[in-house]
Parts: structure tokens; C-alpha cells; sequence
């Protein structure tokens, strides 16, 4: 699928992950269209990472 992005966010500090999932989510341009957001958790030990795959799309701005 043409023009589709990815970026993978994941931190082990779960205020640091929503951090960098707002920040980045933020920092798109207004062109960008969120397709989906995939949350996961996985723990190692005594440790939990936090990981989301966001999956963007720039559109076409609107105009009347």
C-alpha cells in the first residue's frame, strides 16, 4: 500500500511510553491520517515493556 507509514514506540516505563506516543502523535503533520494503533506488553523477568505500532498515512490536504 502506497504512502502507508510505520513507526514502533515502546518504553519500559509506562509514564515514558505515553510520553513518547503523545509526542510523536503531536509531531505529525495536520496532513496525517492515524490508521490504527496496535498496543502491546511483554514482560521479561520482573520488567514489562510497552511497545504500540502506530500506522500512519499522509492524505491530501482539504480544501474547499
Amino acid at each position: 500500500m502506497q504512502g502507508m507509514h510505520l513507526k514502533v514506540i515502546a518504553a519500559t516505563d509506562p509514564d515514558m511510553f505515553q510520553d513518547r506516543l503523545n509526542r510523536f502523535v503531536e509531531s505529525l503533520p495536520e496532513e496525517a491520517l492515524i490508521v490504527d494503533i496496535k498496543f502491546s506488553t511483554s514482560t521479561a523477568a520482573t520488567q514489562t515493556l510497552y511497545a504500540a505500532l502506530v500506522q500512519y498515512k499522509l492524505v491530501e490536504a482539504w480544501t474547499e
